[in-house]
């Protein structure tokens, strides 16, 4: 089985401390990086940040700033 296609997950539930509960995220992105792009999930119902993600780059990125 290739080992790739399991690289990268994405989650769908965590739990929430504030609902007490495994609740639905949203996943936004929190910062771009030269390591790669960081991603907060927080709780569709209340809003808090129940958890964070980084995703590395599997190539070097080139960023121009002008």
């Amino acid at each position: 089985m290739n080992r790739q296609s399991y690289r990268d997950f994405d989650a769908t539930e965590l739990f929430c401390p504030q609902c007490r509960r495994a609740v639905p995220v949203r996943k936004k992105l929190l910062l771009i990086l030269s390591e790669g792009e960081k991603y907060d999930y927080s709780c569709v119902y209340c809003g808090t940040s129940v958890g964070d993600k980084m995703v590395k780059e599997h190539s070097p990125s080139k960023i121009l700033l002008r």
